[in-house]
């Protein structure tokens, strides 16, 4: 039955009812789970309102008007550790009733997520409401009438607008079943469960938004303008200097009464064209295939190539993060970012902007800053990914060094490098220990001769000497990493640490795959992947368990604090001044306490800090 609360109208079915709000909060008081949906005039909560409320279960569904009914009564009810609310995509309907009606939701399912646990790395799934429907209860959901909301003001809700509302709230209770057949039989309850409870926080972070010191990020953007059109000039300079390059260059200038003519440019090249730049490029490289980063850097040590990488740079700086990242600041002021909660490997993405990959160049974060008598207290592990091989390898010298607080990658390259390390004088020392870094690291995403070749500049024959010396050495993290590598190619997926256990399924792979040419960079993909996976997916384990925890903190304890950002291992919180330190202590904890659970030891450490300006 559907059952309809708000203004008086004629509904010309005897299958619908008008009730008052109290018969809404009577039914659902005792329920274990109840289907929740909302339909909005638009899709920004800052701007645009609520307009619809449904919630119920498969045998009744209330759809509730909004504009003229609180859900204030249903306050208990969603904020209810014990009730299970099912929603899809519940970051945006959580955000509009937060807004419309100051209540925070607590222990919800979303089906979208749990979808995309149960099938973590299959690329041709779809997880909208309608393909779930589609494909779970071969039902097809009218998108006419979901369009129909947008711009919805005072309008007289029609029979169909208010059946679709109810038909959403029944589809999540059957889905919800379905669903968690699918979670029990793959072992992923506990995964779900941190998706579920973390989706919480991470709509606290699009919420409350962060400011941005708009004058000082103009400043910036100019600053980044001057330096592209500083490498522009120098590129410009290598083709008016060089014969070969002369059909690039315009003979026949024509002067201007405004400009000198020495200040009109003669280059005919647009550096911003991949297509022109691989032109100008074969002119001293003929087999240049494209100009991308990872083929440029094997040319690295050509002055010319060396100045459009500089530039290349600069200019994604000028155009991601310049004047048009402005266009992203909300009515209130602040940066709302949204959160892809679930990538392949179990970690975050942001986008409208992305967040994730601000410079770490702390210029472009101290624009962000906190409100006004308040700072940001910010956190991140010490070495989180190398802390999770160590303990993944138990290797007996990692363990010892991060355990003392040693320089593991000093201590590496002495192991490594052995006379020549110990006689090098402070800059030879500084270049060794970097080529060690850069192996400890690239451990975690599955690097291997190829990619050190080019990232050191090296021959590939270097590049596996040293990576087969880096392995007579540690033996164990060879072994765990081969371990990993099989594991992925022999069963199809891979899954992080315990408790958690994420599934990250391989879809280009069967039980027989043959050794063809284009099977085996299959395997090969596969074999990276499953290297990479656990360790950067427990990461993801540990930040978002991390992200739960303090969120229960805060809320449990009515504490004045916001979760304002988070980057990969690193949280980004804001509380009045006179809190700070007592909070820094608090995020410490609750951050350790996250690590130790996914552990099992106390090795890896939070190092909280207080600012007034956003910092990595």
């Amino acid at each position: 039955m559907i059952y309809y609360i708000g203004p008086s109208i004629s509904l010309p079915s005897n299958k619908y009812n008008c009730v008052g709000i109290d018969k809404v909060v009577e039914y659902c008081k005792n329920k274990k789970f109840l289907g929740v949906d909302t339909e909005t005039e638009g899709l920004d909560f800052l701007t645009d309102k609520m307009i619809m409320f449904q919630i119920g279960d498969a045998e009744n569904q209330f759809v509730i008007d909004t504009r003229h009914v609180s859900i204030e009564p249903l306050r208990k009810i969603l904020e209810d550790t014990s009730i299970v609310k099912i929603l899809h995509n519940a970051k945006f309907d959580y955000k509009f009733i937060l807004k419309g009606s100051n209540i925070k939701l607590e222990n919800i399912w979303d089906s979208m997520l749990i979808d995309q646990v149960i099938h973590c790395g299959k690329y041709t799934i779809r997880y909208s409401l309608n393909e779930l429907c589609r494909r779970y209860l071969d039902v097809y959901l009218d998108k006419d009438v979901r369009s129909q909301f947008i711009g919805l003001k005072e309008q007289t809700f029609k029979e169909n607008q208010i059946v679709y509302g109810a038909k959403d709230v029944a589809y999540l209770i059957q889905i919800q079943k379905i669903q968690a057949e699918s979670l029990k039989k793959h072992r992923l309850e506990k995964v779900a469960e941190l998706e579920n409870s973390v989706a919480l926080s991470f709509a606290d972070i699009e919420y409350n938004g962060i400011r941005l010191d708009q004058d000082s990020w103009k400043n910036i953007a100019e600053d980044s303008k001057t330096d592209v059109e500083v490498y522009e000039k120098q590129l410009d300079d290598f083709i008016l200097n060089d014969p070969k390059f002369n059909k690039f260059i315009n003979p026949h200038v024509q002067s201007d009464l405004f400009i000198p003519l020495d200040e009109i440019r003669k280059v005919i090249v647009k550096w911003s064209s991949p297509k022109q730049v691989l032109d100008v490029f074969k002119c001293i490289i003929p087999e240049l295939e494209n100009v991308n980063g990872k083929e440029l850097f094997k040319h690295i040590n050509e002055s010319f190539i060396a100045t459009y990488i500089k530039y290349k740079e600069k200019a994604k700086l000028a155009t991601s993060y310049g004047l048009d990242f402005l266009k992203n600041v909300k009515v209130d002021n602040k940066i709302h970012t949204s959160f892809n909660q679930i990538l392949n490997t179990g970690r975050v993405a942001s986008n409208k902007p992305n967040m994730q990959q601000i410079p770490a160049d702390n210029k472009f974060r101290r624009c962000f800053i906190p409100d006004e008598n308040h700072v940001l207290v910010s956190a991140d592990y010490s070495s989180q990914e190398l802390c999770i091989i160590a303990v993944g390898s138990k290797d007996p010298v990692w363990l010892e060094a991060l355990k003392e607080g040693k320089d593991l990658h000093g201590l590496c390259a002495d192991l490594v490098f052995e006379e020549k390390w110990r006689q090098a004088d402070e800059k030879e020392r500084k270049s060794l220990r970097t080529i060690i870094k850069t192996i400890n690291f690239g451990l975690a995403y599955g690097m291997g001769p190829h990619k050190l070749s080019n990232t050191l500049q090296i021959s590939i024959e270097e590049a596996e000497t040293l990576i087969d010396k880096y392995f007579t050495i540690f033996p164990s993290i060879k072994k765990f990493l081969a371990s990993l590598g099989g594991y992925g190619k022999r069963l199809g997926h891979i899954r992080t640490y315990k408790p958690y256990s994420r599934i990250r399924w391989f879809e280009d792979w069967s039980p027989n795959m043959g050794y063809t040419k284009d099977t085996m960079k299959i395997l090969g993909s596969i074999e990276r992947a499953s290297k990479n996976t656990p360790i950067q997916g427990t990461g993801a384990d540990m930040t978002k368990l991390a992200l739960s925890l303090l969120r229960e903190t805060i809320n449990k304890n009515s504490l004045p604090v916001k979760i304002v950002m988070t980057v990969h291992d690193q949280i980004d919180t804001m509380c009045p001044s006179d809190f700070a330190q007592e909070w820094s202590i608090i995020l410490r904890d609750r951050m350790e306490e996250a690590a130790q659970i996914i552990l099992g030891t106390d090795l890896l450490k939070a190092d909280p800090n207080i600012t007034n300006k956003w910092e990595k």
